[in-house]
Formats: structure tokens, sequence, C-alpha cells
């Protein structure tokens, strides 16, 4: 620290794009971090040219004046899943894997992860709720707790003091990111980046919990949310981000920008919003393109004494003890023998296992399920039976995921169900199928994939919450016309199933969204395996309901949360 000129500690509290970052870049700014947006994923990305990538990136860092290393960061929400061919789990609204993650994400020497989200989504019209463990704040600060320890390590008993960050050092960790504090799961109507409109004791009692237990683990980054607090913008929030998180929670790691967010603090007062963001406790600022612009802005203020430069310091000394505590000072390089955990087998067996064990039982007449493997005639229908894409939701190689089955390497829940069966069962496909093909074709049982299309944070912000069509349509011609049918419905979120709809199906399987392993859906369709997910969400009856959440005094759910069958 006391090496450094001001240049050399704003270009560690910058991170920037990796389309922006060249050679003269790294030099001329002693940039320190970067973010790798997966919309300019290279598609076919080996993890050796990922590492390849990456390495020429540290080694412009480590040819500054210093030779501080870069981190490199990356979204990895449901696996590394911006990497071609990793394993996508299911997203967090079915369960989480941290320990995998963190081996992927260090196949391709991504030493730094946007993870885990530790929203507590209170509204299902919230287009990340997928993204959130549950509504409720004990499940959520459960599930925190495991997942940082399976993408940081273990922190030790008797590990220096309550707040420091702790990453285990070696090649088989990564360092994580809590967000996006603090309420943005509450937000009035479910709306992305809206206003959590709620006293402090509701705020400090449902959404804070999960970073209290993100601190006492070790976390190494907090980011802060797009939303506001009673009108107030987080990311310009001092009150919360120094006097609650840093001072009396005694964060000790950094705090960072959601991408562009101190942007929008105040869209048409850019010095505003630096002033007001960096004030308010920020480290390290997510300035992917304009980062001349935040640089050349905060200096100014740096030396007109607008900033005072201890909080320079602050910020300075968060982001270098975080990389200090990880060893990426002894072990900078990426190391090409971690390749071999992309995608491994080991992981797409774990990846299948969540599968199974997330996939929620909420009807089950007769009871139909499960399935027989011998001697029926199947016919398999809906628009999400045959598309990877669907099946793995937003966030997959994409910001906002994709259609397709070419998208990445994975199994879908029709050549799963093709595979699980005897050759002696006939099994037939047709996304929507007509009445005539199905009254002609005498088939034994039915199962209808259908669900939500994908999508991500704001484009996911949803009023009517009902099944997409044709998906609604495809739902009523197969069940009113075979006796056995089975619904599977791949969503982020409970949909809309009342008042006749549900009426119409014999079993009804909540898939979520699985990812890339659709073999543990037929898993437990054919009785492989038994169903032992439990709802981690409120089903709610109507749209008008919401939000409404278990404990509340007028809760009247279709499916209460918790609910199961077995």
């Amino acid at each position: 620290m006391e090496r450094m000129s001001l240049s050399e500690k704003i270009g560690q509290m910058t991170q920037i794009d990796r389309s922006r970052a060249t050679t003269d870049v790294m030099s001329n700014y002693c940039i320190g971090n970067q973010p790798k947006p997966g919309d300019r994923t290279p598609h076919n990305f080996s993890s050796r040219k990922w590492i390849m990538t990456i390495n020429k990136l540290q080694e412009a860092a480590l040819a500054t004046r210093l030779g501080i290393p870069m981190l490199y960061a990356i979204d990895a929400v449901h696996g590394h899943n911006y990497a071609y061919r990793s394993t996508i789990f299911p997203h967090n609204v079915g369960l989480g894997i941290g320990a995998a993650t963190a081996l992927e994400a260090r196949a391709t020497g991504v030493r730094y992860v946007f993870s885990p989200t530790i929203a507590v989504c209170r509204d299902p019209r919230w287009g990340r709720c997928y993204e959130s463990y549950s509504e409720d704040p004990a499940l959520v600060k459960l599930m925190t707790e495991t997942m940082i320890a399976g993408l940081e390590g273990d922190i030790p008993p008797n590990y220096s003091i309550k707040g420091v960050p702790f990453v285990e050092t070696g090649q088989t960790k990564v360092a994580a990111c809590a967000k996006h504090f603090v309420g943005d799961g509450g937000t009035s109507g479910g709306v992305d980046r809206g206003n959590a409109e709620m006293p402090w004791k509701e705020l400090a009692a449902v959404h804070l919990p999960p970073y209290s237990t993100a601190i006492l683990k070790g976390v190494a980054s907090v980011m802060l949310s797009y939303s506001s607090w009673n009108g107030q913008k987080m990311h310009a929030n001092r009150r919360l981000v120094t006097g609650l998180l840093k001072t009396r929670l005694k964060f000790r790691g950094f705090v960072i920008s959601d991408f562009e967010g101190i942007d929008k603090i105040k869209d048409a007062n850019y010095s505003y919003s630096v002033e007001a963001g960096i004030s308010a406790g920020i480290d390290m600022v997510m300035a992917p393109y304009k980062f001349r612009r935040f640089i050349r802005t905060l200096t100014y203020q740096v030396e007109k004494g607008i900033i005072p430069m201890t909080r320079i310091d602050d910020a300075v000394a968060r982001i270098l003890r975080v990389k200090f505590t990880m060893g990426l000072f002894e072990n900078p390089y990426a190391d090409v023998e971690m390749g071999r955990q992309l995608g491994s087998q080991e992981h797409r067996e774990l990846a299948r296992e969540a599968v199974r064990k997330s996939l929620v039982l909420l009807k089950n007449d007769g009871p139909l399920l499960p399935l027989p493997k011998y001697g029926a005639k199947i016919l398999v229908a809906g628009t999400h039976a045959n598309n990877l894409g669907y099946q793995c939701g937003g966030w997959t190689m994409q910001w906002q995921g994709q259609s397709g089955n070419n998208i990445t390497q994975g199994t879908t829940i029709l050549s799963a169900i093709a595979s699980t069966v005897d050759p002696s069962t006939e099994v037939l496909y047709s996304v929507d199928p007509s009445a005539e093909l199905i009254e002609l074709g005498n088939f034994s049982h039915a199962i209808v994939v259908v669900g939500e299309v994908p999508y991500a944070e704001f484009d996911g912000d949803n009023g009517n919450l009902t099944i997409p069509e044709p998906g609604l349509t495809t739902i009523s011609n197969v069940c009113d016309r075979v006796i056995s049918c089975v619904v599977v419905l791949v969503s982020g979120r409970p949909l809309v199933l009342e008042p006749h709809l549900l009426s119409k199906i014999h079993s009804l399987v909540a898939a979520w969204l699985p990812g890339t392993e659709g073999q543990g859906v037929a898993d437990l369709l054919f009785g492989d395996w038994p169903f032992t997910g439990r709802l981690p969400r409120t089903w709610f009856k109507r749209v008008d309901q919401l939000p409404m959440n278990v404990g509340d005094r007028n809760y009247l759910p279709l499916f209460p949360f918790g609910f199961g069958l077995t």
C-alpha cells in the first residue's frame, strides 16, 4: 500500500471487460480485475483455450511496476454456466452445488465467481426468483453456509478475526461473492431493480440474516443490488454498506458494484454517481467499457479532496487482502492440468443426483407414478421435452439463456426417457400433438413436459405467471385424451395451475430448471429412485394472493411450503 501511487490504487478498484483488456490498457491503467460477460464467451472455447487466454492477461498484470496479479471473475450461478461442455446443475430454487462448481471454474483458470445469490425471494413474480434458494430466511441461511464452504473451503476453527475473508489455497477453490446486498428479493410487486418498501425490522429479520452467515463463513466479497430500500439506491446507501455491512457486521472483504451499477445511481450526473458510490463504501467498481471515464472521474475527486485518500486506501486494502488470502500472489497462473475437471463424468453424476433430489412430486392420483418400463406405449409431448436450453434456463451460455440442443453437452428429458424404458416400449414424441394423433395412437401413458422459456433478471419479471403457450393447450389436449397423464413442469418458480388445469393432470412433477442432466428426471418417473424433494417456496392458487409466504396470517396456498409427496 505504501508503495502504490494513486493510479495504481484506482486500477485495483477497477474491473473492466476482457474485450477492453489489451496489454497497453493493463499496463497504463494498472487494471486489477476483469469480469467475463457470458454473451461474448466464445462458444467453442476449450478449457485449455480459457486458461491460455487468462494466463496471457495475467502476464500483462504481472508486468506492471508492482506486479499485482489480476483477479478474473465470472458468473457461475448453477455450475460454470458460461463454459462450453461444463456441467449445468439445477438452479438454486431446486438445489445448489458449490465444490464441483469451484472445480469447473478452476478448470478454465477462473479464480473468482459471482455466486451465490443469497436473496430471499418473497414474490415469485420477480425475474430472479429461481436464483434464490427459498422464501424462508432460515433455509437461505443454511444454503449460504454450505455453498460458500463448497466454493471457498471450510473456514478453520480458529481463523483470525470475524469477518476476515477465507479462500483455501491450492487448485480446487475460488473466491465467492454473496449477492445482492440487500433486500433485492423483497421489492414491491417483485420488480427487478425495484424498490423494497419495508421497515428496518423486516429488512433485518428476512433479508439480512444470510449476509451475517456469509461473513461468518469467510466470504471474500459482497455485491450490491441494483434495487433500492425505501427509495434509496443500495449503490449509494452509506448507512447500510459502510455502517451496517462493514462496521456493524465487521465484513473485511471487498464490496463490489453490480455491472455498471454505479452508472445507475443518477443517470444524468456521472460525477455525482461516482462520489456517492465510493463514499457509500463500494471498493471494486464494474466499469466494463467506460473504465477510462471512471478512472478519470475518481482521480479528479481524490486530487480535489472530494473523496478522501482514506476511503481509497480502505478499498484497496480490502481487495489486496482477498488476493493475498487466496494465494494469488504466490500462484497467479492457472494450471492446464485442471482442465479435466470441466464437465467430468463425476460432476455429471453429481448433477444427475441433484436433479433426483430436487424434483417435487405435487400430485400422483392412482398412484400413477412410477411408470412402467415394459410393454407400454408412451406419448412424450411438450416444448421442453427435447430442448436442452429450455431445460437449463437463464444464465446458461448466454445471460438470458437460449433454446436448442446444441448450446452445450447434456441429456434432454426425452432422450433420458428413451434410454430408460425397455426396447419393447414404444416412445413417440410430438411437440404439440393433434387430437387425431392422440386418439388414434392408443397410448397407455403420456408425459407432457412444458414450462417457461429461458429468462434472466428483469426480462423474467412476470405479473401473471401462467404456463406459456403452447404448454397450456398441450396439457389440455393430451391429458383430456390419455387416461394416464404425467405433467413435468420446467420452471423457475410456481406457476398458475388453478382453477381448472390441475384437475386434468393425473400426476404433476415440479422439475424447476434441472440443467444438463435430464436423466435425473427419468430416474424418478420410472421408479429407479424415489421422490424426496420438498417445496422451497409456497405454491400459490392465484396471482392476486402474492406476495404470500409461509408464516403469513392469511396463508391459503395450493401447496404449502415444504410440501412434497413420496
